[in-house]
Formats: structure tokens, sequence, C-alpha cells
């Protein structure tokens, strides 16, 4: 097991936490995630996740390490696209192999593109940062600051450290060497949101109809 995930594991076991401690465990928010699954999924493959905060089917754990998995060869084999809300602490390795830094994320997406697939990222609109991925094929800024959740397991040491979220400029990025759209362009934050509710609707309405089936 990896230092990075011994750290999370001790993190999450503290009975008492403070917002600092989050660290680059923040959620994405479920109305902006359905949305952009709605505009640029389906997606069946989360690429970071702590086991319970996976937003699809299939995903993978700071234990599986995703730098270290072929996203190509699951995406044909499960279908659909695959989503990512990097974790944003420095890079860190466990025997000489990355476990974080968004410039290697960077760059391994850029080498899972060429194998195939879309992945898809949810990203700080940092262009001035030097793991800014230039060479995605495209890039769709984010008008409104985002406000990212906290995670399941974080329990408040005192009023102070309430959640209150984490707000940021955001950009969505894609890399998908088939994509044949434009390279830059810009949605409302509210856009992507109503998008997410509506396609939350429609799926809780495909579950409710599809129980009523099951009991008839």
């Amino acid at each position: 097991m990896n230092n990075y995930v011994q750290q999370l594991n001790a993190l999450k076991a503290k009975p008492a936490h403070n917002l600092k401690e989050i660290g680059d465990q923040w959620c994405s928010p479920e109305e902006l995630f359905w949305g952009i699954n709605a505009k640029f999924g389906p997606f069946t493959l989360d690429l970071f996740t702590d086991g319970n905060n996976t937003k699809a089917p299939h995903f993978y754990t700071a234990e599986d390490n995703a730098l270290t998995q072929d996203w190509s060869a699951k995406l044909k084999e499960v279908g659909g696209v695959a989503f990512g809300n990097p974790p944003y602490s420095r890079s860190s390795y466990h025997e000489k192999q990355a476990v974080t830094g968004v410039g290697h994320i960077m760059n391994y997406a850029s080498a899972m593109r060429e194998k195939g697939g879309r992945y898809v990222f949810l990203l700080k609109a940092a262009t001035s940062e030097s793991w800014w991925p230039e060479n995605a094929d495209h890039v769709c800024f984010i008008r409104g600051r985002i406000g990212f959740d906290v995670p399941e397991w974080f329990n408040p040491a005192d009023d102070k450290q309430k959640p209150t979220g984490a707000f940021f400029a955001g950009a969505i990025v894609v890399f998908d060497k088939t994509w044949n759209g434009k390279a830059f362009d810009y949605i409302q934050r509210s856009e992507l949101e109503e998008k997410g509710r509506a396609f939350m609707a429609q799926a809780q309405w495909l579950t409710e109809k599809m129980a009523v089936t099951y009991v008839e």
C-alpha cells in the first residue's frame, strides 16, 4: 500500500476533521457532474475515487492507482466515456511510479487518447499552471465559480469547520482523438446544472417505471 493511500485511510479514520484536511478529496457536485455527463458522456468509468464517492459504475480507487491502469482497454470492455476530477496534491510516488500530480495525470490521459477513448476532466481553469493541458482536443470554460462538495467521511471538528464548499473557476477538458468540434467553448454553470437536474429527473422516472414493471 502506497503512502498516499495510508495517509488517506488515516485521515478518514479520524473522529473529526478540519476543512483544510480535505485537501484533494473535494467531490464533484451532483448537478454539475450529471450536466457534464449529459453533454460529454455517458460516463461509465470514474478515474479517481475513494470507492464511496464514485460517479460511475466502473471506477479506480487510490489503491488501484489509475496511473497504472489501461483506461482505453477498460472503455473498450464497458463502453462509454471516462470521467476524472483529479487529485490536486503535489506529485507523489510509490516505487518510482507516480500516484498523484496533475501533470502526470494529464500526460497519461494524452497517452490513453492515442490508444482510443474519450477522457473528460473537470479541472481548475488554471491556464498558467505548468500542468495545464495545451494539447487537449477540447476545452470548455465554465462561466461561474464552482462549489465542490465535502467527502461523506468528513466530520467537522467544530462550527468553524462546517462545510461551505471549495469555489474556483472551472473548465471541462476533453481528450479524444476523434473529436471534430471546436477547440474552445464556454458554457454557463447554470446551464450545466439545469442539464444535470433534467438528467437526474429522467433517471428517477426510469427507475420508478422499471420498479412498477418489475412488480407487475
